[in-house]
């Protein structure tokens, strides 16, 4: 399944911030303004949805919006009034560690009596809620990689020839057909779901935008490139084990070869991915800029708070019986 295709569309606004932005890109006029911000909840479906549509204009757009919006200087301002508050209580909530090793040592251990919705899935999950989880994931799977991308020029020496090397893998290894982004599309066709790029942005809830956008905040911000390290390292960290359980849901429910297949190539690839980020992206960028350490550390916590928030949304749907998505696929 060939993942490049038309622009997508614009989705359906969620409340007063992100609706008067639907308008402003469809009808090119400007963004509201930033003082309606103010008291919004900044993991909220209005505020992250707004967030989500600003960050899409660096990566596919929409259809019927103009591609020099993406520096339009208003959208600009706009953008930076939701990622304050979103950043700041990030902040608040999500921090715990002020060293990177710290942090990282916390995910090597795998609790044995862990309740994640990867071990869910893989023991109980059914094909409909594997649907779910495929149709939510696929707002970052199918550009996988692209955020992180954006932290390559602020790298340098070890960090970024590790990065570079990871990402090459990530992007398919020079092959169109193992890109990991044409891995994702076609797992979503065994699915029976459509692949298009953006397809299920009205189906996901806040967490999931959440998530997404979180990896565009540190990608488009210089100043943020430790936490987007930190964020790295936990996302290969982390993949292999999950992808394991994953891929024995798949196989499980039959959900298909190509299915199954996305999901075993992340155990092996991730678990040399892991040993590269750790031990030549981490610990280069902190030898060159060892001030970053917190940093780092701030985008692993970050990461968990906001994976943690959306498997307790998972789960509570699901062993309630009820769909996780904002309308059903």
């Amino acid at each position: 399944m060939d993942v490049r295709s038309e622009e997508p569309s614009l989705p359906e606004g969620r409340g007063g911030i992100s609706g008067a932005l639907v308008e402003c890109l469809r009808g090119g006029g400007s963004p509201p303004d930033g003082r309606e911000v103010a008291g919004a909840d900044p993991f909220g479906e209005d505020l992250q949805l707004a967030l989500y549509l600003c960050y899409e204009l660096h990566y596919r757009g929409f259809a019927g919006v103009a591609d020099d919006r993406e520096w339009d200087p208003e959208l600009l301002r706009f953008r930076a009034s939701l990622e304050r508050p979103f950043l700041e209580a990030l902040r608040a909530v999500a921090t715990r560690h002020e060293r990177a090793d710290e942090a990282l040592d916390e995910l090597l251990v795998e609790p044995v009596d862990g309740t994640g919705v990867s071990r869910f899935l893989a023991d109980e999950g059914e094909l409909w809620q594997l649907r779910e989880y495929a149709a939510q994931r696929s707002l970052y799977h199918l550009k996988e990689a692209d955020p992180h991308a954006w932290v390559l020029p602020r790298l340098w020496g070890r960090a970024k020839a590790g990065m570079a090397a990871v990402e090459f893998d990530e992007f398919g290894g020079g092959r169109a057909d193992r890109v990991h982004a044409r891995l994702f599309a076609d797992l979503m066709t065994d699915l029976g779901l459509d692949p298009a790029y953006g397809r299920y942005v009205d189906v996901a809830r806040a967490e999931t935008l959440a998530l997404v956008n979180l990896m565009s905040l540190f990608g488009l911000h210089r100043s943020l490139r430790g936490a987007l390290v930190g964020h790295f390292a936990t996302v290969e960290i982390t993949s292999s084990p999950a992808s394991r359980r994953l891929a024995k849901a798949m196989r499980r429910t039959g959900a298909g070869a190509a299915a199954e297949h996305f999901y075993t190539e992340h155990v092996e690839a991730d678990a040399v991915h892991e040993q590269v980020v750790r031990h030549e992206v981490v610990a280069g960028l902190l030898t060159e800029e060892p001030h970053l350490d917190a940093d780092v550390a701030f985008g692993v916590d970050a990461t968990n708070h906001l994976e943690d928030v959306l498997a307790d949304r998972f789960l509570d749907a699901w062993r309630a019986g009820r769909s996780s998505l904002r309308v059903p696929v």
